[in-house]
């Protein structure tokens, strides 16, 4: 019986795929459930498999407790007097449990029934839980399979032990598959769901690419080659960044191959799709240009800030860089995480001129000076009063035409352009009534706060009041979320909204 038994345990748990006392458990769980329908169902039954007699013993447990408690005792099958314990274990205490050997059951169809039922929920429960786990840790990886059945546009794909699903949305454009056909696919999301894992396959994911590109490349396998960033626009065209942790490696040579060999593998399996590989770069100029190809770029202006990218193509590379509806910059824009903005030379040309005559007016009109006077200012990188009334005074005299008295005069006029600027910004605050607790609050200047009282924010109160996408919206977008709930969170703090120890706990209710 010893055998018999062992080699059910280990046969169901080889053909599961589980560990074999998971399934002896499984078989002790359904005897003591066939056990307690014979016994009665109030009963605390243990059964626990012997392997020296290759039987299945059966105890009640009853505990131990003080012979005047009489509401416990009043349910003998759960409890059992100190006394009476005593008689059965001379060591018993307060508290024990006393197992009492009940004589082994004969199985009838109905116990029978039942205790296959406990077996095969556990061992289905085990065999869930076992291929969760194994696929968890595989989430973010390619796996092969055979398609099982499609409905409605959906793919089931059999893994082997287990099943995995392909939504239509997960699948790429012109692709079509029959029961029996192989497929490879990337573990997007594994599910610990009721009915037993569901693990969710994609082929359109960016990640896919990498994972490609893993397996046809030694060099990314042995980390000599790194893939660094991954843009997609699934079945028509993709951009991956590499590069080398070696010098004597070229990383575009080593993920193309020779003839193409490498690359034409990841194409064949994404069913043609166009691979752009570029070099990456810590130069985010020299990383957008790269991205951008096969377009030539004539000039980039770079705002960090912003992360804006200003790119300046000629005319004729105009189609290629921007790509068929926008294709190539809006994945050269994901792949660098850059905002690009691609114009033609002439048009850069057309917008500088129309920036120096704005500039030029801008002197003209508040320094009060003439045409030449003005474009000279400009033409030097002048663009506000406030650099002309505060540069040294000997860098503004070097301009050529300028003498020490001119570069004085220009200053003077420059001062004293700001501070009636700042009187009438002062008076107009002074109009509105603002807290003079705003100025206070570190990224907010006086054309913010006469915009937010305007609009009827005028105390501390008002603004730390606010949640972030109304300040946002009121500023005009002028600040992010970011800075928008730091700010936020500051007027609290000033308000007196909070004490330190609050302050961590209130952090996130800036952005409410």
């Amino acid at each position: 019986m010893t055998i018999e038994i062992l080699q059910v345990a280990e046969q169901v748990a080889r053909e599961k795929g589980i560990d074999k006392q998971v399934v002896i458990d499984a078989m002790e769980i359904a005897i003591q459930t066939a056990s307690r329908k014979k016994y009665g169902a109030n009963k605390n039954i243990q059964a626990r498999f012997d392997p020296k007699s290759g039987e299945f013993l059966l105890h009640q447990l009853r505990e131990v407790v003080a012979a005047d408690d009489e509401e416990s005792l009043a349910d003998t099958d759960l409890y059992i007097s100190i006394e009476d314990a005593l008689r059965l274990n001379p060591e018993a205490q307060l508290g024990d449990f006393i197992a009492e050997a009940l004589p082994p059951i004969e199985f009838g169809r109905i116990a029978a029934q039942t205790a296959k039922q406990v077996i095969v929920q556990k061992v289905r429960d085990a065999e869930r839980e076992r291929i969760f786990e194994e696929y968890i840790d595989r989430q973010g990886q390619l796996v092969n399979g055979l398609v099982k059945r499609v409905e409605r546009n959906n793919i089931h794909v059999d893994l082997g032990r287990t099943s995995a699903f392909l939504p239509y949305e997960e699948q790429l454009p012109r692709e079509h598959y029959r029961p029996g056909d192989r497929i490879r696919a990337y573990i997007k999301e594994v599910r610990d769901a009721t009915r037993g894992p569901q693990i969710i396959l994609s082929r359109t994911h960016a990640q896919m690419v990498a994972r490609l590109f893993e397996m046809e490349v030694p060099e990314i396998y042995d980390a000599i080659v790194e893939i660094k960033a991954v843009a997609r626009d699934p079945g028509f065209r993709s951009k991956i960044a590499v590069r080398s942790n070696d010098s004597h490696v070229d990383p575009v040579g080593a993920c193309v191959g020779m003839r193409g060999s490498r690359v034409q593998g990841v194409v064949t399996e994404l069913q043609g799709e166009r691979i752009d590989i570029i070099e990456w770069s810590p130069d985010p100029a020299v990383f957008v240009c790269n991205a951008l190809a096969p377009a030539e770029v004539f000039k980039v202006v770079v705002d960090e800030e912003e992360r804006n990218i200003k790119v300046v193509v000629l005319e004729d590379q105009l189609s290629l860089a921007i790509g068929r509806r926008g294709q190539n910059v809006r994945l050269a824009s994901e792949l660098t995480g850059w905002k690009i903005d691609i114009i033609t030379e002439a048009e850069e040309i057309s917008m500088r001129a129309e920036e120096f005559e704005e500039l030029a007016k801008h002197f003209m009109q508040n320094l009060d000076l003439d045409e030449d006077v003005a474009a000279v200012l400009v033409q030097e990188g002048f663009s506000s009063s406030e650099e002309v009334a505060y540069v040294p005074l000997e860098e503004l005299a070097s301009i050529d035409g300028f003498d020490e008295d001119i570069a004085q005069e220009l200053r003077n006029r420059a001062r004293d352009q700001l501070l009636q600027q700042a009187l009438k910004t002062e008076e107009r605050k002074e109009e509105l009534h603002v807290d003079p607790r705003l100025s206070e609050l570190e990224g907010l200047n006086d054309e913010a706060l006469i915009l937010l009282a305007e609009k009827e924010i005028k105390t501390l109160d008002d603004f730390a009041d606010l949640a972030t996408d109304e300040l946002q919206e009121y500023l005009d977008n002028g600040v992010n979320e970011e800075q928008a709930a730091a700010l936020i969170l500051d007027a609290r703090r000033k308000a007196g909204w909070f004490d330190d120890e609050e302050e961590q706990e209130s952090a996130p209710d800036a952005a409410s």
